[in-house]
């Protein structure tokens, strides 16, 4: 795993040990970040789930002005610090021990990109996006919230702010991106 490009390009990233986190794989990674593109540069990008923090450092990498980590597991939290330093993008990090739920409760500034890549195969992507249509706030007007699941656990997800405008298929990882319903 590593930093695919950006001021941290080629930088090796460390793995939470054990099962508990899936990391992206660099095919499906670089398709994404190709589709955020420049957009990216001076962006807000929220990371949920974080994991080894690897998809929110890719972002900080290239160009975004900031990025919020969120995980609840200390030895995830201990990578993602680890990782942060190890690119030296740490000053523009926010680490946030928390549950994802518990942490979308409180008040925030809106980011420019929502990532929800949950533990897979419980449906947590779903209810993620669910708290995300109930609060839009999270999202810039012409922000944009993306899943990362395995493609077995699509099914469609009824929404009252967000709608579904793109899916992109890579193996065993499917991207769905959101963004804010216009009236």
């Amino acid at each position: 795993m590593r930093v695919i490009a950006g001021k941290a390009k080629g930088r090796k990233l460390q793995a939470v040990p054990g099962p508990g986190t899936r990391p992206m794989t660099d095919r499906a990674k670089s398709a994404l970040f190709s589709i955020l593109g420049n957009d990216l540069r001076d962006a807000s990008f929220l990371d949920l789930f974080a994991g080894t923090g690897q998809v929110g450092i890719e972002a900080l990498s290239r160009g975004a002005a900031r990025a919020v980590f969120v995980e609840l597991h200390q030895a995830a939290l201990r990578v993602i610090r680890s990782n942060l330093a190890s690119t030296s993008l740490g000053t523009q990090a926010e680490v946030v021990r928390d549950d994802v739920f518990h942490y979308l409760t409180r008040p925030s500034q809106p980011f420019d990109y929502v990532y929800v890549a949950p533990p897979q195969y419980r449906g947590l992507w779903i209810q993620t996006l669910q708290m995300l249509d109930a609060l839009p706030g999270w999202l810039a007007d012409d922000g944009w919230a993306v899943a990362q699941i395995n493609p077995v656990e699509y099914e469609p997800v009824a929404l009252n702010n967000l709608i579904l405008f793109d899916q992109r298929k890579y193996g065993s990882v499917l991207l769905c991106f959101y963004m804010l319903r216009t009236t």
